[in-house]
């Protein structure tokens, strides 16, 4: 691992410390059940993105896995901005992770253990100018993975699995489907475009509600944008004018071919670039401080 990341400052349990120096316990049940929840923040001129909403999420993440809250939302925040304070780069993605604890391994949930909190942040790279010019691929797949996707959960092997059969088959996602219909990506939300109008499936256990998903569907909504959050055929996918996937780290992706097939003209679409403006408008609000955390 590069000397440079080792180096950065993580937060865990209570103290600041090197990446490179954080260690648990191999007995945590994070490592030895994926028994924990985590989150993914962007931070744009050492302002967070839609910060609340995160931690919205995280707690709703929390409950639903009946493990209590370590800090309040004013706690996260605090350490969170510090965190980003001891880091170096303008533009941050946190990453940040609550597991059970460290108890003997056994599946029902031991007493009196503390939480496991760790955070780290890392640079945040934008969407590279080859992408915005020719869009990327991805392959359709069954969706393998439990019936609880809207818990933010770290046990992500079967999202692995995905992600790298895309990745194998030269894409760069996996578009994954239920009983035939559209639920997300493999690490994304997924949205396509039909004769001028943005659809999104809804929310729903079978996919995470996304942060930036929900972000494009209030800008459509205020910039006139007919936008529907609908069931999505499989059959939709290659007669859709436009797809793309969105994420808090990757902004907007536009997909221009689906197991092989070409999507509209192949190139990122007019819909597409308009939305991107829109967003990168509003991500420059962020980085003016002008957005509420």
């Amino acid at each position: 691992m590069p000397k440079e990341i080792l180096l950065a400052t993580a937060y865990l349990n209570g103290e600041f410390l090197p990446l490179g120096q954080a260690k648990v316990s191999v007995l945590d049940r994070g490592f030895l059940f994926g028994d924990g929840v985590y989150e993914v923040i962007p931070v744009y001129g050492g302002h967070f993105f839609r910060l609340a909403l995160h931690l919205q999420r995280l707690a709703q993440s929390l409950e639903a896995v009946r493990l209590e809250n370590p800090f309040s939302e004013n706690q996260w925040q605090n350490m969170l901005q510090e965190l980003v304070e001891r880091n170096e780069s303008v533009d941050q993605t946190v990453y940040l992770q609550v597991t059970r604890g460290a108890a003997i391994r056994n599946h029902a949930f031991p007493d009196r253990v503390e939480p496991t909190v760790f955070a780290m942040s890392s640079p945040l790279e934008p969407l590279s100018a080859e992408l915005r010019i020719k869009g990327v691929s991805a392959v359709t797949r069954e969706d393998i993975r439990w019936k609880c996707c809207h818990i933010k959960s770290i046990a992500l092997l079967a999202n692995v699995l995905l992600r790298q059969e895309a990745i194998d088959a030269g894409a760069q996602e996996a578009i994954l489907l239920h009983e035939e219909q559209l639920t997300e990506g493999a690490a994304s939300n997924v949205f396509i475009v039909r004769e001028g109008v943005l659809v999104t499936p809804p929310k729903g256990s079978f996919l995470l509600s996304g942060i930036t998903r929900d972000l494009i569907l209030e800008l459509a909504k205020e910039n006139g944008i007919p936008c529907q959050e609908r069931a999505i055929l499989a059959q939709e996918l290659t007669q859709a004018d436009e797809i793309w996937l969105t994420s808090s780290t990757r902004e907007i992706i536009p997909v221009t071919r689906i197991d092989g097939i070409r999507i509209g003209n192949g190139a990122p679409g007019l819909l597409w670039q308009r939305m991107d403006k829109l967003y990168q408008a509003y991500k420059m609000k962020v980085r003016a401080g002008l957005c509420e955390n």
